[in-house]
């Protein structure tokens, strides 16, 4: 096992149901696949299992971060977040009008609730007519209080098992990858597919921080494996 330094942060796994906290209070995302279908929110290319989080990534609402980091383990726990300390305000001037006709050249057929890209910038679509769209570019979650629950169901101490939540984290999956953990260092062998994936590069310096941060170590290798075709 490798020595964990003392600011090496927490790796947990947890279920959760998030909620706009409104008057229906309605689902909008979650781990579980029943309460997804229930919700119609059901999406068949996402996984619906217990998530892997590392804590003070910086990558959720303080709020809800501070709740998961303090939980305990088997616990259910509710944290309801307000307008201003998540996604904020709506703001009007995210809401832009278009052409009907920049939406036909790329061969879109817009419609109310389609998640369109306009540029460098993703928004859902609020009503088509006369001619025009109009396109409302503020976060989904902006406007709405928020509630969370959810479940820790493990914090995850094992060294590889660690390294591989890392992987399955970033990547989505560790099918083909392999880890190893010993002398201060973590050793990653990429699998066959990151050869041919532009984004490898580039996701990498997000495993590395998140390795780094979860082992409290300084170094992480990366081993590319070339195998020679088999002779008949």
């Amino acid at each position: 096992m490798v020595n964990i330094m003392a600011d090496a942060k927490k790796l947990v796994r947890l279920t959760y149901k998030a909620y706009l906290a409104d008057a229906d209070e309605r689902l909008y995302d979650t781990t579980d696949a029943d309460a997804a279908k229930e919700a119609g929110i059901f999406n068949e290319k996402m996984t619906y299992a217990p998530m892997a989080h590392l804590c003070g990534g910086k990558t959720l609402f303080p709020d809800l971060e501070a709740a998961i980091e303090a939980a305990e383990v088997g616990k259910e726990t509710t944290v309801t977040i307000p307008c201003e300390k998540a996604a904020g305000a709506r703001n009007p001037k995210l809401i832009e009008i278009y052409p009907i006709k920049d939406f036909y050249k790329q061969e879109i057929n817009p419609y109310p609730g389609l998640t369109v890209t306009l540029g460098n910038k993703s928004g859902t679509i609020l009503s088509v007519g006369a001619g025009r769209v109009k396109v409302d570019f503020n976060n989904q979650l902006a406007g709405h209080d928020l509630k969370y629950v959810f479940t820790v169901t493990e914090e995850i101490t094992e060294d590889v098992a660690k390294a591989k939540a890392i992987i399955e984290l970033n990547a989505g999956t560790f099918e083909g990858f392999e880890a190893a953990v010993a002398d201060g260092k973590v050793v990653i062998t990429e699998a066959e597919v990151c050869k041919f994936d532009q984004n490898w590069p580039i996701a990498k310096y997000k495993i590395v921080a998140d390795l780094r941060s979860a082992f409290g170590v300084e170094r992480v290798e990366f081993v590319q494996v070339w195998d020679s075709a088999k002779k008949e």
